[in-house]
């Protein structure tokens, strides 16, 4: 899990800052984020499989849960609530993702605190370059 929470991260971060420039890099990036859904969900099979207990299994799950959304939401029925904002849908959609992020990343803090903090880094990249965008008028 802890590779596809910093993947994730990673991906965003890299979303949000090319938004301004090119936004089909940003549908680009969604789609692989939507492709970690089966690692997520390996991982998840993995857990279950190992008694791991619900603190490992709440990432996954809240992260396969956000993949069905976005991949519903942006893919299916293209519905933009980006801009102009649709809060009933931009806030399930944001606590889905963030909520995915701190679940996925929480438990490696009990684990192994180095990595834990890779983590806190690449999302901490990923907040500053949400606010990039959103200075550019494109988050």
């Amino acid at each position: 899990m802890w590779v596809v929470v910093n993947l994730v991260n990673l991906l965003q971060t890299a979303g949000f800052a090319w938004r301004a420039v090119d936004p089909d890099i940003n549908r680009i990036l969604g789609a692989a984020i939507i492709a970690l859904g089966v690692p997520a969900g390996l991982a998840l099979v993995s857990f279950i499989r190992s008694g791991s207990g619900w603190r490992f299994y709440a990432g996954p799950v809240w992260f396969l849960t956000f993949v069905l959304a976005s991949f519903a939401v942006d893919h299916l029925l293209e519905l933009e609530f980006r801009s102009p904002r649709r809060p009933e849908i931009l806030v399930p959609y944001l606590v889905l993702f963030f909520g995915s992020i701190a679940l996925m990343g929480a438990p490696m803090l009990r684990i192994n605190r180095r990595l834990w903090a890779v983590t806190a880094v690449t999302a901490l990249a990923l907040l500053g370059a949400m606010g990039f965008a959103m200075s550019r008028g494109v988050a």
